[in-house]
């Protein structure tokens, strides 16, 4: 577990736009991404993260302008996902000036894209995105999905992570489509399942509602925690979330 708690508002973007939804459902405008990420810039954060949540479901690349005009308004490393199907998409979002890249879909469907990406730019740069449901079907209880949530494999998420982590990711973001846009907290048992199988660190997503919500999370062993409609709707700000970490007795970033 890394020594200071990361705090990364997560821009969620479809045509342009940031939207959000709930548990993946009813997406709807959030505002403009570039200003968005300037605001948390501004706030604190320590990190972005840029998902384009409609590229693999309409089966294009993430869009490239958006993340060029979001990496120069802001000076933290910036996570950019959606649509990344080969290393040869890594090579130009990191020369559009995205810091890291995430992968979700198309290392489910050919994991050797993995060790593809971390074998030519290194482990800190692919960042393995999970979008995990409870199932019965899994023996860990918990089940990856493709295509924004849409799509339930029959892989199990902490066998897939662990996989994952041998074949190169450098880091796990772990959203639960159960809790995602529900405010009702994050998923505490998978984050500690999780954390468990991982040695990389660990981002928790999905769930956040209140300021109380995220030192239970890096209790449960994360290292990192995202949200994404609190921040966007004005309810919390980074500062607000780092103040109640620091209150827990856990390090923040200044």
């Amino acid at each position: 577990m890394s020594l200071s708690v990361r705090v990364i508002p997560c821009l969620d973007v479809a045509a342009g736009r940031v939207v959000k939804g709930v548990n993946f459902q009813n997406l709807r405008d959030a505002g403009d991404p570039v200003a968005l990420a300037r605001r948390y810039y501004e706030q604190g954060a320590d990190e972005l993260t840029f998902l384009d949540v409609t590229a693999t479901v309409d089966d294009r690349s993430t869009t490239y302008d958006v993340v060029r005009a979001t990496a120069e308004q802001v000076f933290i490393p910036l996570t950019v996902g959606g649509g990344v199907r080969s290393t040869e998409d890594v090579a130009r979002l990191l020369g559009s000036g995205a810091d890291k890249v995430g992968v979700n879909s198309a290392a489910i469907a050919r994991p050797d894209l993995v060790a593809e990406i971390a074998d030519r730019f290194g482990a800190q740069v692919l960042v393995l995105s999970l979008d995990v449901k409870r199932s019965p079907a899994t023996p860990s209880g918990f089940v990856v999905t493709t295509h924004g949530g849409r799509t339930e494999t029959a892989l199990d998420a902490l066998e897939w992570a662990g996989r994952a982590i041998e074949l190169g990711a450098g880091e796990l973001l772990v959203n639960s489509i159960d809790a995602d846009g529900t405010k009702a907290g994050f998923d505490l048992e998978l984050i500690q399942l999780m954390r468990a199988i991982s040695s990389v660190p660990v981002i928790a997503s999905g769930g956040a509602g209140a300021v109380t919500d995220f030192a239970p999370a890096i209790a449960a062993g994360a290292d990192a925690v995202l949200a994404a409609s609190v921040f966007h709707s004005g309810e919390l700000t980074v500062g607000d979330v780092k103040r109640e970490l620091a209150l827990a007795g856990m390090e923040v970033r200044s």
